[in-house]
């Protein structure tokens, strides 16, 4: 076409038809682009206000991000006379087989925000979940990192821990230690009692109330079994478990009491022929 052999009415209907509408929908890009940036700080302000985890305030911004970016450029196809019913027919296609090709990831994800929303546990608690147990380092999307007590680091996928029980020692400001301490049968079974009050007293760390529990659990096999449950505060419980029991082994040594070990006492009967 000859541009320069063209009557102004007809370069008139060419930039309407054709340079028109491209500088409408360079206008909506950029027009859309921006509001699609200061609507998502104000969704991140507003997140940040509410006191929601960082992790998931930036996740939220990038997906409305992207919502509004893809409404905007199928705004700027639509002015350009492009068919964006077909366009967004194939985008919604196309995420659905990737989201059926991710179905693993994409659960991981979803669980990575429900474990930022509901918060089980936080950073620096020690729990169980996902089958593993340690220190909570970092909560991510897609996984958690937890560090073992041995020092190794552990990534576990966000399914796999709200797929399973999660249990939580440092939920609580106190907990309880559960010690089993077996005693001869023939041990004066008051001065067994008399002698755990007095170890449990002596401990700092055992919390006066609630009060420590002392009772006796059961008459066993080979020995007869306290229950010993004292409260301490949760960052106590392993020096505290330590010392108590090998203080207990020290005093019942010291107060002639005995702790018995498994035994059998095995009678053999000799028929002898008459």
């Amino acid at each position: 076409m000859d541009l320069q052999n063209l009557t102004p009415e007809q370069l008139t209907s060419l930039f309407q038809t054709y340079a028109l509408p491209l500088v409408w929908a360079l206008v909506i890009f950029i027009i859309g682009r921006i509001v699609a940036k200061i609507l998502t700080k104000i969704v991140g302000k507003m997140m940040v206000k509410s006191r929601v985890d960082e992790t998931l305030v930036k996740f939220v911004q990038s997906l409305a991000y992207i919502a509004l970016m893809a409404f905007v450029i199928l705004a700027a196809l639509d002015k350009l006379g492009v068919e964006t019913t077909s366009f967004a027919a194939i985008i919604a296609a196309a995420g659905l087989a990737i989201g059926l090709s991710l179905q693993g990831t994409l659960g991981n994800l979803a669980s990575g925000v429900m474990l930022i929303i509901f918060r089980p546990f936080s950073v620096g608690d020690f729990v169980e979940a996902g089958g593993q147990s340690g220190v909570i380092e970092e909560i991510q999307i897609f996984s958690t990192k937890m560090k073992s007590g041995d020092n190794k680091e552990i990534i576990i996928p966000n399914g796999q821990i709200t797929g399973s029980t999660i249990i939580n020692y440092s939920a609580k400001d106190t907990r309880r230690i559960d010690l089993v301490i077996g005693v001869g049968y023939g041990d004066d079974l008051k001065k067994v009692r008399a002698v755990l009050e007095d170890v449990l007293a002596k401990e700092e760390r055992v919390l006066k109330d609630p009060e420590p529990t002392i009772g006796l659990l059961e008459l066993a096999d080979s020995s007869v079994n306290f229950a010993v449950r004292p409260w301490v505060k949760t960052g106590d419980y392993w020096p505290t478990l330590f010392t108590l029991q090998e203080e207990i082994k020290t005093r019942f040594d010291q107060e002639g009491i005995s702790i018995p070990f498994p035994q059998q006492d095995i009678h053999v009967v000799s028929n002898t022929a008459a």
